[in-house]
């Protein structure tokens, strides 16, 4: 396996995990009158605005996908609606943010809105990250050559980020961290809270 394909998969796992924390919190508070905890969704928010959509998607954009277009232009329909996908995610991400300040703002009568947006980007983005997976990285591996695959590589091993320099990778770790940090059990190590 390419180490590129390795890392991509990696941070589709960790973007996956903040999903499914975000949902099972929505869920526990829907279900079971747990109180919100806005600095945790907050935190998941800033890590989905944060690293998919402004580090990784441009780097599947810039390298994977650009590649992959000029040796197999067949896949261009299916790049072609990634590439909408990302800018939709942008998109979707703001509806996110925007719920949620309604949410801590307005009160009950905003979860509502909240948990629409929770469910709608995290099965957007699930599909979009199955599509890359099951679809994208078997083509990559069949058509990219030697010499594109090391482009690829250093692009993802090397972590760069024209805003955050050379250590993004390890600002988005300790991003990560926090969340885990932050979130109650079963889905990280912070506080129990109980409803009342």
């Amino acid at each position: 396996m390419q180490n590129a394909i390795r890392i991509i998969i990696d941070e589709h796992r960790s973007l996956a995990a903040v999903l499914h924390g975000m949902r099972y919190l929505v869920y526990e508070i829907r279900d079971r009158g747990a109180k919100p905890n806005f600095d945790v969704f907050g935190a998941m928010i800033y890590y989905i605005d944060a690293f998919p959509e402004r580090f990784h998607h441009p780097k599947e954009d810039e390298y994977l996908f650009r590649l992959l277009r000029m040796r197999h232009p067949d896949a261009a329909p299916l790049l072609d609606r990634l590439n909408v996908e990302h800018r939709a995610g942008a998109e979707k991400i703001r509806t996110l943010e925007q719920a949620l300040a309604r949410y801590q703002q307005g009160g009950d009568r905003e979860f509502s809105n909240f948990l629409a947006a929770v469910e709608g980007y995290a099965t957007f983005h699930w599909d979009h990250m199955r599509t890359e997976e099951k679809e994208v990285l078997p083509l990559a591996e069949k058509y990219l050559s030697v010499g594109d695959w090391e482009a690829i590589d250093a692009a993802f091993l090397g972590h760069t980020d024209p805003m955050l320099g050379a250590e993004a990778g390890a600002k988005y770790d300790a991003l990560f961290t926090r969340i885990v940090n932050l979130a109650p059990p079963p889905i990280g190590l912070g506080s129990q809270r109980r409803p009342g």
